[in-house]
């Protein structure tokens, strides 16, 4: 078992850090003014915040224990956060101890990574890793989900633990626009493939009795626009065919939690569209810096065809630009809508490290068996179905 005196480093792991271990929700509890005053002097991603890890242990992973791993200078200041949970995993009758980054599942944390100052990350990271390499024998799975491509962690996890040892695998494509300072929106609009259908779109719907779109921002007034959100979430899913991005209690309690959090950061932006009174869009939005996130949205299908999605989501690029912001991203996935508005696109990647003992390599191996036996599966089910459409067509053919 990994204690926390034994993830206290000294001088002997970095002459200028010091690393030790935060082992409860208890104890993260009391760290968001400094996490806070840490993500602010770093260049990582909005689902590093205190705001959004926090509610994660409370509300989706309680069984998940923290291992938050922190580096501090010669002044106490603390200058790297490494926020890990521990969990315990039965594997074909093998116990597998796991560690991956709080916020990994359930809630679309992109851009997962090591917390450090600006210019201190590859220090930072080398403290962290040296202290876990020499706990090898303490973990089977090192699992770091949803980094950005071209995070320094990925390069300083190959010097530290072996090139040969650190498996990378790609995770999601995240389109993205880079906003021009100064340039006004319909300039903007002339950039995307939507302007015309856009403007024509938003010039009748506000011809509409009740036409509005409401901006909360404020922590004490969120109450109706979550559960607008929610609702009308849940139907876009619904009539889409697909599986609804946020589901169960457990889920959507983060997200109220979680949401309070980031409004009493200045960090929250809910849209709602309301046509007679009745909230018919919404779109879930995060401020992280000079970027607008475009988290999620929801809206009523009975009003698909006045593309009030298409309305929302230009009124949240308009606010962004007239906030002076420089990026807009959308986050992962490739959905077809988001090509109309933006031009680029990053990857996020994964990194895996085995421990010393069997347990990592009999984690992936079954891993990989699982994945196997489920695609052979899914081939069957799919030929089945194949052959079915075939047959139905047969019969049509046949009666006509």
């Amino acid at each position: 078992m990994i204690r926390e005196e034994e993830l206290t480093a000294g001088p002997q792991v970095a002459p200028r850090l010091d690393v030790a271990a935060v082992g409860s929700a208890s104890q993260l509890s009391g760290m968001r003014a400094e996490w806070n005053a840490l993500l602010d002097a770093s260049t990582a991603g909005p689902f590093n915040a205190w705001e959004w890890l926090y509610p994660w242990c409370r509300r989706i992973s309680p069984d998940v224990r923290p291992l938050v791993l922190t580096a501090r200078d010669r002044l106490g200041t603390l200058v790297g956060l490494l926020p890990l949970g521990l969990e315990h995993r039965w594997v074909n009758g093998v116990r597998v101890r796991r560690l991956g980054f709080l916020g990994e599942t359930h809630v679309g944390s992109d851009y997962l990574d090591v917390v450090a100052r600006k210019g201190r990350e590859a220090e930072v990271a080398r403290a962290f890793f040296q202290v876990l390499q020499g706990l090898r024998d303490e973990w089977d799975v090192l699992d770091l989900t949803d980094l950005r491509e071209g995070s320094l962690t990925l390069d300083v996890a190959r010097e530290v633990f072996g090139d040969a040892n650190v498996r990378k695998t790609d995770r999601y494509v995240c389109p993205y626009e880079t906003l021009v300072p100064g340039e006004p929106f319909d300039a903007f609009l002339k950039r995307t493939g939507r302007r015309d259908n856009y403007l024509r779109r938003r010039k009748w719907l506000e011809k509409q009795d009740g036409y509005c779109i409401e901006r909360t921002e404020a922590p004490g007034n969120l109450a109706g626009p979550m559960t607008d959100f929610f609702r009308l979430h849940a139907l876009r899913w619904s009539s889409d065919g697909g599986s609804q991005g946020i589901k169960g209690a457990g889920v959507e309690a983060f997200h109220r939690d979680a949401t309070q959090l980031l409004a009493e950061r200045g960090r929250l932006r809910m849209y709602t569209m309301k046509v007679g009174g009745q909230a018919v869009a919404s779109v879930y939005g995060i401020l992280h810096g000079q970027s607008f996130i475009y988290f999620q949205s929801g809206y009523d299908p009975a009003w698909r065809n006045r593309s009030v999605g298409l309305v929302l989501v230009g009124e949240t690029f308009k606010d962004a630009i007239d906030l002076g912001l420089t990026e807009y991203d959308f986050l992962r996935g490739t959905e077809s809508y988001k090509a109309d508005w933006v031009t680029k696109q990053r990857q996020t990647v994964s990194l895996r490290v085995h421990g010393a003992g069997i347990g990592g390599a009999w984690f992936t191996q079954s891993e990989a068996l699982a994945r196997k036996a489920r695609n052979a599966v899914k081939s069957v089910l799919s030929d089945e179905l194949v052959e079915k459409v075939r047959r139905l067509r047969r019969r049509k053919a046949a009666v006509h």
